[in-house]
């Protein structure tokens, strides 16, 4: 609640567009971390290719709303829709001829078909408009130039009318996952995770629960990569289908916990800040410490310190932020009771 409180009040506490900007990512990859971790954490499902199904929401909203043009609320919604349905249509295709594939080598097919998505958007330029990517503007109150008025000395214009809409919706859609992932659906999903033989012997068709948890959490980055798609409003092979971005999400899973849905949370935050602040060291160092050249040359090997940070946060959270604390509070408990 707290945290909510938080992103609520953002735009009141924080005037830089930079701050906001890097507040609502953090939300909009929470969600998406969130509907890996249920694909990965809950189902045990090794997974490469979730961000081509982030990359399908860009796309289409960026295609609607660019390439042709339909501006509007309705052909909106419509992008999003589309989106959801390609994703999970895709994602029970996919599951039905790959999930009986274990370990690595599902892990390989899903990484080739995200691979194939960001050829087709790199090539495909008359629809996607290849390595120059396409800028589109949004209707109505959503419009940058649009303003609301002002409130409490806060100027609502239609960037940050977007910053409450995709706010709203990354909440429900968290709160839809929790409801997944809390269900007899989803205790069976960890069931077969934990040991898949054991399922199978109680009675449980375990490849059905997987293509469904599969189905569900691609709906869900398909959504997400709409909510960024609304909040950049441009779309590109590079920004949207990279590998560099599932590995990201990946590297978000581990640092907030497996298994946990709110460890995305932390690791979207650990990633985000430490991206859009640890490049601006040089100038810290410069100023704390002028007569120290090598101070400025390490500042501009940012990723150095980014993957000490990392090894750091492993080291001493082994199941992740959230994980962690789960067990040392787990543990606290039972030597009380």
């Amino acid at each position: 609640m707290l945290l909510l409180t938080f992103f609520l009040l953002t735009p009141f506490l924080f005037r830089s567009f930079e701050i906001l900007d890097v507040v609502l990512k953090i939300i909009i990859f929470s969600a998406l971390v969130a509907s890996y971790d249920v694909v990965l954490g809950y189902t045990g499902i090794v997974s490469l290719g979730h961000v081509m199904y982030f990359g399908i929401g860009v796309y289409f909203v960026g295609i609607f709303m660019g390439k042709l043009g339909w501006v509007s609320y309705g052909h909106l919604a419509l992008a999003l829709l589309i989106a959801v349905l390609i994703s999970g249509i895709l994602s029970v295709l996919i599951g039905f001829f790959s999930l009986r594939i274990r370990a690595i080598f599902f892990a390989m097919v899903t990484l080739a078909f995200m691979e194939f998505t960001f050829i087709l958007s790199s090539q495909l330029r008359s629809i996607t408009g290849g390595e120059d990517g396409i800028s589109f503007k949004l209707p109505g109150i959503l419009a940058i130039d649009q303003s609301l008025g002002k409130f409490l000395g806060i100027d609502f214009t239609g960037r940050l009318t977007t910053y409450y809409l995709i706010l709203f919706i990354c909440l429900v859609l968290f709160l839809l996952m929790l409801r997944f992932v809390n269900s007899p659906l989803g205790r069976v999903l960890q069931s077969v995770r934990d040991n898949e033989q054991r399922s199978i012997a109680i009675g449980y068709r375990t490849y059905f629960y997987q293509v469904i948890a599969s189905s569900f959490a691609s709906c869900v980055a398909a959504v997400t990569g709409g909510c960024f798609a609304l909040w950049v409003r441009y779309v590109s092979p590079d920004s949207a289908l990279s590998v560099s971005i599932m590995l990201d999400v990946l590297l978000m899973v581990i640092v907030g916990g497996l298994g946990t849905l709110y460890g995305g949370i932390f690791g979207s935050a650990f990633l985000m800040i430490l991206r859009a602040f640890l490049p601006k060291l040089q100038t810290l160092f410069a100023s704390l410490l002028p007569g120290i050249p090598m101070m400025g040359r390490l500042s501009e090997r940012w990723l150095f310190f980014f993957g000490l940070l990392f090894i750091l946060v492993v080291y001493f959270f082994p199941k992740g932020v959230v994980g962690t604390a789960q067990e040392i509070f787990s543990r606290k408990k039972a030597s009380s009771g």
